[in-house]
C-alpha cells in the first residue's frame, strides 16, 4: 500500500523572522500515513543548532520547545542519520513527501548542504500541500494550516508550531487536498 511522508520542521527564529540560510532545524516532526491520512508510523526528534545553541524568547515561546529539550538533544549530523534509517524501513511504500508551504523543503535542502548530509529524499517527490489544498478548493491565496483545517471543518489536534503535531495536522488535509 503507497504511503506518503508529512514532514514538519521547527527552526530556530525571532520576532520578524530569519532568512532560511539563518535558521537551524530544532525539532524534526515526520507521520507516514495512508492516502486518507491515516497514520502508520511516526519520527520526532529534537536538534541542538550549532550557530545560535540559545533559543530566542520568541522561539521558546512559538514552539513550547524549552532551552533544556534542545540542550539535550543532539545535533543534526547526528539526528538526519536516525531519520533516515527510520525512513529506510518505509522507502519501498513510499509514494512521496509533503509539507504545508515549501518552508519545509528549503530548509531541509539547505541543511542536506551545509552539512553535506544525504537523504533518501532527495530522489522523492515533494509536494506543497498548502498549494494543493488551495488549488482543490479553489481559493484565489493559500490558507495557513489552522485556516485550511477550519475551512475543512476539522479543528488543530494538539500544540500549535510543534513539529510531529503541525506534520499529523497536515496529513488530515492530504486526502482533501491529491487528485482521486
Amino acid at each position: 500500500m503507497p504511503h506518503w511522508l508529512v514532514i514538519d520542521l521547527e527552526a530556530t527564529t525571532d520576532e520578524g523572522g530569519w532568512p532560511v540560510a539563518e535558521m537551524e532545524i530544532i525539532e524534526i516532526g515526520a507521520s507516514l500515513v495512508t492516502r486518507e491520512g491515516r497514520e502508520v508510523d511516526h519520527f520526532q526528534r529534537f536538534v541542538r543548532p550549532q550557530r545560535r545553541p540559545c533559543l530566542t524568547p520568541f522561539c521558546r515561546q512559538l514552539t513550547h520547545i524549552t532551552q533544556a529539550n534542545i540542550d539535550a538533544a543532539a545535533t543534526l549530523t547526528e539526528v538526519w542519520p536516525q531519520f533516515e534509517r527510520w525512513l529506510t524501513h518505509h522507502q519501498a511504500n513510499l509514494q512521496g513527501w509533503v509539507s504545508w508551504g515549501d518552508y519545509d523543503r528549503q530548509q531541509l535542502l539547505l541543511s542536506w548542504q551545509q552539512h553535506q548530509l544525504h537523504s533518501l529524499l532527495a530522489d522523492v517527490p515533494h509536494t506543497n500541500l498548502k498549494q494543493r489544498f488551495a488549488k482543490a478548493r479553489k481559493l484565489q491565496r493559500p490558507l495557513g494550516l489552522n485556516g485550511a483545517l477550519q475551512l475543512a471543518g476539522l479543528n488543530f489536534t494538539g500544540q500549535q508550531h510543534r513539529a510531529l503535531e503541525d506534520a499529523r495536522n497536515t496529513a488530515r488535509l492530504l486526502p482533501l487536498s491529491l487528485p482521486n
